[in-house]
């Protein structure tokens, strides 16, 4: 009975100490916040890349690194209650993969290192001191091209749809930074010679508003510009455009993949695969403030034939000869 007691109490011993060695490795596993807007459905394919990255660095989710995955599903209202989650969970870095979330996670922690992915310019919201040296606990990479973009986009656009005299342009007035693209594009309109009809949303709701709106605006074409809401329902936005007969150029590729007629502008897959390089820095010991925030340098021509033809419209050689994909 003494030996069956001793071999119970060695046991249980082992048990004990196994439980308390994996509670000790689990607490130096590095905790990351993910703040996100959209659903995750929506996200899948920025999540998935940015686990590679990840890694592709050596971190293996549920190996060497918990991630804390939120998602607001669209609703911005969500976010606040969403990060306290997080500040409570007290993860060590927090990755925002938009504006609407960055706004929020910077008011809620001067501490805690938050590594933004896309969204508006960092300085221009008031996140970092500069592009160089953010010198806060804010730091990663922005997707902002500058408004002068709009105006290309608009070129693209025409080209695009050569015989439109009269084009509308979606846009969010509630976006930092959209109203300076909605200027350029107005310039851009002088130069081509049309005239451009601007529509606004705001939320889900305001989509089918807005088309009958470019309807009786008689828009031959439309560019939307880049706004978390339209990459989140990116999928209704190409519906509405084929079905409304309404040939639309976007920002994200994508709009492109989801079924849109033709995207220009960044790769911002790019910058989710990017992101991981900041957190693997970060949780080796360097400072967000201290390291630098990065703008896109190179950008992207996508076009949908399947969409064309179902415009009815034949894509100019020379547009197809520059795209760097051609979705068939």
């Amino acid at each position: 009975m003494n030996s069956r007691l001793a071999a119970l109490v060695t046991v249980l011993t082992l048990l004990v100490g196994a439980v308390i060695a994996d509670a000790q490795q689990s607490g130096n596993v590095p905790r990351i916040g993910w703040l996100g807007f959209p659903t995750r459905e929506a996200a899948r394919a920025y999540v998935q890349v940015f686990q590679q990255g990840l890694k592709d660095l050596g971190w293996v989710e549920g190996r060497n690194i918990t991630i804390e995955w939120r998602f607001a599903d669209g609703k911005p209202e969500h976010l606040p209650a969403l990060m306290a989650e997080l500040i409570q969970l007290r993860v060590d870095m927090i990755v925002v993969p938009s504006t609407p979330p960055s706004l929020i996670a910077k008011q809620a922690t001067t501490s805690i290192p938050i590594v933004t992915v896309g969204g508006g310019d960092p300085v221009e919201l008031g996140l970092a001191a500069s592009l160089a040296r953010p010198g806060g606990n804010v730091t990663g990479l922005t997707s902002t091209m500058g408004p002068e973009i709009a105006g290309k986009q608009l070129e693209v656009l025409k080209e695009t749809v050569p015989k439109v005299s009269r084009m509308a342009i979606l846009w969010n007035p509630a976006t930092p930074g959209n109203a300076l693209a909605l200027k350029e594009a107005e310039i851009a309109a002088r130069t081509l010679g049309v005239q451009l009809e601007r529509v606004e949303a705001r939320r889900l709701g305001d989509l089918d508003g807005v088309f009958r709106e470019m309807s009786k605006k008689h828009a031959g074409s439309l560019l939307i510009l880049g706004d978390v809401l339209f990459t989140t329902h990116r999928a209704r936005l190409a519906d509405l455009t084929v079905k409304n007969r309404l040939p639309a150029l976007y920002g994200d590729r994508q709009f492109a993949e989801a079924g849109g007629l033709a995207s220009y502008g960044v790769n911002i897959l790019t910058n989710f695969y990017r992101a991981a390089t900041y957190v693997d820095k970060i949780l080796k010991g360097a400072k967000p403030g201290d390291l630098p925030i990065e703008r896109p340098t190179t950008f992207a021509l996508v076009i949908n034939l399947k969409t064309a033809k179902a415009f009815g419209l034949a894509i100019p050689q020379s547009l197809l000869l520059r795209a760097d994909e051609v979705i068939r």
